[in-house]
């Protein structure tokens, strides 16, 4: 079984996105910690890309922040080498195609084995061209997440009947990014993933606010928030972890 069912195991789900190296690999380092204590189940650490095209300007910012600062894809490996000392949840990697061919793919899936990253999110990579991926990936142990837009439609269930680890459903439409509501039919969506898996259903992009967690929650096997934790590390910087822990906690509160 998949070690990322564990983050499902007891109840609903929680997962902070945190950008590694935004504003240095040692307040990721805490920021994870923080999170964790405060009830993660599962941890999405960003590398860094220069273009991120599903992100919106405030993880486009954390990325240009920590590639500014010098951050590294192996300066990264060896954060969760150190995380791993302590850290037990699940942890996945989400990145863009590039960062993994120009590594070497691998090279680099075969080091994510080696630091125990469970999963890899690739939101730039088509299911129908995910082939360029897999076979490492199985190798190796890592699984491949696949994700379900709301243009997804008549791919739905062919995509969900090859999900891995979990599947993550994207709430709306455009790039990532907080949102006053959220109005895609994430019901008729999840019936459909229902109906082709008993692989866990994640939904992210555009919740921040712990009513929408709730709301998500009532639909779908866990929650994904990003650009509201990362606006804390551009607002607090180092001092940021002590916030990220509350405002996790807080989420993590309302599914419960």
């Amino acid at each position: 079984m998949s070690n990322i069912r564990k983050a499902f195991e007891n109840g609903k789900a929680f997962s902070p996105f945190i950008a590694c190296g935004d504003p240095d690999l040692e307040t990721t380092a805490a920021a994870v910690r923080s999170a964790v204590e405060n009830g993660a189940d599962l941890i999405e650490l960003g590398i860094p890309f220069s273009d991120p095209t599903a992100e919106g300007p405030v993880i486009q910012g954390a990325n240009l922040r920590a590639l500014k600062g010098g951050v590294t894809t192996d300066g990264i490996f060896g954060l969760v080498r150190e995380l791993r000392l302590d850290v037990k949840v699940p942890m996945v990697f989400m990145t863009y195609a590039n960062v993994v061919f120009s590594y070497g793919a691998e090279k680099f899936i075969s080091a994510c084995r080696d630091i125990q990253i469970d999963g890899l999110i690739l939101p730039d990579l088509p299911y129908e061209e995910k082939e360029e991926f897999l076979p490492l990936c199985r190798k190796y142990g890592v699984d491949l997440i696949s994700l379900i837009a709301p243009t997804s439609e008549n791919r739905i269930k062919m995509i969900s009947g090859e999900a891995e680890g979990f599947l993550y459903i994207v709430s709306s439409l455009g790039v990532t990014g907080t949102r006053s509501e959220i109005k895609t039919d994430l019901d008729s969506i999840v019936k459909m993933v229902r109906e082709s898996t008993d692989v866990p259903c994640a939904v992210g992009f555009g919740i921040s606010t712990p009513g929408q967690a709730e709301k998500m929650a009532g639909i779908c096997d866990g929650v994904i928030v990003g650009s509201a934790i990362i606006k804390f590390l551009e607002r607090y910087g180092r001092e940021a972890p002590k916030y990220i822990g509350e405002y996790v906690k807080s989420m993590k509160d309302a599914i419960r």
